[in-house]
């Protein structure tokens, strides 16, 4: 990186971001690969930690992907359109935003990345009609000193960006490739612990198909690194699969600050010989 440079970050919040992880467990990370692939990118803080040279990008929310799209493509119109909801951001501007639909891939990815960043919590959540439905968050931030949307579309131009089911984009590791896994979290007979952040439910069905899949991908020689829910069913569902490390981590989705306990989620490597 050149002197004055900004680096590339992420520049949504998300629930259930790795963020975290990258910095408190970066010795997971510390493998050789030939290709990465993310079916289930959200903020897509390990991607853009290890700034891979090769990478498939991918998550259901076609919103989503949009927006990176948008910010490949066009990210100078992208910051034009953010610094005007900047200027006009206030209590009524974000309702008032929260249900238009807009025409333009730039404007609709400014939108998004302004309702993330001042809904609450960085939660993406949307009604039975699709429409985002996240109230106002104490957030008012809209342009931040990190933002580097230009070095963001650089690092893009790279990848491939995709909008699918996890399961086709597993199908497309092979020898080499390092899969990084992080589904939303469901356990078997409780989803008490799941919130429904957009508009497909992640089942235990899901964590079934998700397993059968890593463990072909894992049979064609692929490195897989995989985020999970602490639960004995989880641990039960992939055991044999790779080593199982409990990681521990402050919980932020409670509203009250005080509130917030710490917890311990699952990682699970294969094909890691040099992790203890």
């Amino acid at each position: 990186m050149k002197k004055n440079e900004k680096p590339v970050v992420p520049f949504l919040k998300w629930a259930g971001g790795k963020r975290w992880m990258i910095y408190e467990y970066p010795e997971l990370f510390s493998t050789e690969y030939n290709r990465y692939i993310e079916p289930f990118l959200g903020s897509g803080a390990v991607f853009f930690s290890l700034k891979p040279k090769k990478a498939i990008l991918s998550d259901l929310n076609s919103d989503l992907i949009e927006t990176y799209c948008a910010v490949r493509d066009d990210y100078n119109r992208v910051e034009i359109e953010l610094r005007k909801h900047h200027r006009n951001h206030n209590k009524s501007y974000y309702y008032e935003m929260r249900t238009k639909r807009l025409k333009v891939s730039a404007t609709r990815a400014a939108q998004f990345i302004y309702l993330n960043r001042t809904c609450w919590n960085g939660l993406y959540r949307v009604n039975l009609n699709g429409f985002f439905n996240v109230p106002i968050g104490t957030k008012t931030n809209v342009v931040l000193p990190t933002d580097n949307f230009q070095g963001i579309s650089n690092l893009l131009k790279r990848v491939r960006l995709m909008s699918n089911d996890f399961e086709p984009i597993i199908a497309k590791a092979k020898e080499g490739d390092l899969l990084f896994i992080d589904p939303p979290y469901t356990v078997k007979h409780n989803n008490n612990n799941f919130r429904k952040y957009n508009e497909h439910i992640f089942s235990w069905e899901d964590q079934i198909r998700l397993r059968d899949s890593l463990l072909a991908a894992k049979a064609r020689g692929a490195k897989i690194i995989l985020c999970n829910a602490d639960s004995e069913s989880v641990i039960n569902l992939y055991k044999g699969i790779g080593k199982v490390f409990k990681l521990n981590r402050k919980s932020k989705l409670a509203a009250d600050p005080s509130k917030r306990q710490n917890t311990t989620e699952l990682a699970i490597i294969c094909d890691r010989t040099d992790v203890t």
